[in-house]
């Protein structure tokens, strides 16, 4: 590539910086054209492309540019803090084991639907699933499970942890976002029958009604206008955590390539892994604390930003070439998508769930926090909170159910 337009990294920040804000200032707009605009066009998406965009027209490198090791090296693992850093277990199981049940429902549709479109499309067609070292295909699938279990953050943790080729990480990108949200669309077309769909699995919904003044009182009870001290306390929280897993990182990595060089086959040896279990549990250890009334005070939405620093970064790396191979990797990604619905209507209807449980257990995996609540709100307004809860349970998961899959597909492979 020949030298970039910019250089300065504080001025490429700036840009970026620029356009998330654009994004989420049009997303957000009471104009008609703006909103008949994002209802086809999904505000990730464009999170990913505009950056790859001036990448292509050579405004930007992003191999001159240290934005995302910044962002996925100290970001990434301060939004998994504070995304998990608000999980409620009592809370989740006020839900009713049945909501929790469906989630993990998906979960496991997730990491058992990936091997098993891999088996599939390679058993019709090999050569989509050809690949060696960094384009092995199951490397990219990785970061698919990480988002369709967790997030962004989730994706980016096996991105990094498996190093997938960019070329193949942008196509696996498109996937991902692309199939997932037809499939919000089929659950946000399913809740206006949702009776009906109640009826079928023979559930009893009337608990949904309690449960919404339940969130209701949840939410009032953390809510607060947040002071100077609390984002101090947030920031405190969220990067002590980072400088941890920094740590333990620097002395894992070393420790298992010298003492225990057959655990690398499992990717243990990467020091990048390390810090974002470490972050991970963290978030969630501090959630029986005191800490999580930080919640209250904004900690997720501070994360949710970081999170979305970091997509912006991740769609500087976007190879734009690469959408030529996404055709064949299409059809790995619905049939994912289908035998994840299987699971998760066959235990729906197994169990008697509400409809609610399914199609938000079901986005709380595949969507995270970013759409979620956009299904549960489908069903009704307050019941919003109720997809962020379980897609922050996602994000506790996602990294160690992602990996689980990935290692199942490398097997595979």
């Amino acid at each position: 590539m020949e030298t970039p337009l910019l250089t300065n990294d504080a001025v490429v920040f700036g840009l970026l910086m620029a356009i998330l804000a654009g994004i989420f200032i049009t997303s957000n707009s009471d104009k008609p054209g703006w909103q008949k605009f994002y209802k086809f066009v999904p505000s990730l998406l464009l999170c990913y492309f505009i950056p790859s965009v001036f990448t292509s027209f050579g405004v930007i490198d992003p191999d001159e540019s240290s934005l995302y090791y910044m962002a996925s090296r100290y970001l990434l693992p301060a939004s998994l803090v504070l995304l998990t850093l608000s999980i409620d277990i009592k809370a989740i199981m006020n839900l009713g084991w049945k909501a929790v049940m469906m989630f993990f429902a998906g979960t496991v549709g997730i990491i058992l639907g990936g091997p098993l479109a891999l088996i599939i499309i390679s058993a019709i067609n090999p050569e989509i699933t050809a690949g060696a070292g960094p384009e092995e295909v199951w490397r990219g699938l990785s970061t698919v499970a990480g988002s369709w279990i967790g997030g962004g953050a989730n994706q980016t943790a096996m991105y990094e942890v498996f190093q997938p080729s960019d070329a193949l990480f942008s196509a696996m990108i498109t996937v991902d976002i692309i199939v997932a949200n037809i499939w919000m669309a089929f659950l946000l077309y399913g809740a206006g029958m949702s009776e009906k769909v109640d009826t079928w699995f023979k559930a009893d919904s009337s608990a949904i009604e309690a449960l919404k003044q339940k969130v209701a009182d949840y939410q009032a009870s953390i809510a607060k206008v947040p002071t100077y001290l609390d984002f101090v306390k947030i920031g405190a929280v969220a990067f002590i955590i980072v400088a941890v897993g920094h740590l333990v990182g620097d002395f894992m990595k070393p420790f298992i390539e010298g003492n225990l060089p057959e655990l690398s086959k499992l990717s243990l040896n990467s020091q990048f892994f390390w810090i974002i279990v470490v972050a991970t549990l963290g978030g969630f250890a501090l959630s029986f604390t005191k800490a999580r009334n930080l919640e209250g005070a904004g900690a997720s939405k501070i994360g949710s930003l970081f999170l979305y620093i970091l997509v912006m970064t991740i769609g500087m790396k976007m190879d734009l070439g690469a959408f030529a191979d996404v055709p064949g990797f299409f059809a790995i990604g619905f049939v994912w998508i289908i035998i994840h619905v299987i699971i998760l209507l066959g235990v729906g209807k197994l169990i008697k769930a509400p409809f609610f449980f399914t199609a938000v257990g079901s986005q709380a995996n595949i969507g995270g926090a970013a759409s979620a609540p956009i299904v549960a709100s489908a069903f009704s307004p307050a019941l919003a909170p109720v997809g962020v809860l379980l897609a922050v349970l996602g994000y506790a998961v996602g990294t160690f159910g992602a990996y689980a899959c990935a290692l199942i597909m490398q097997a595979i492979s």
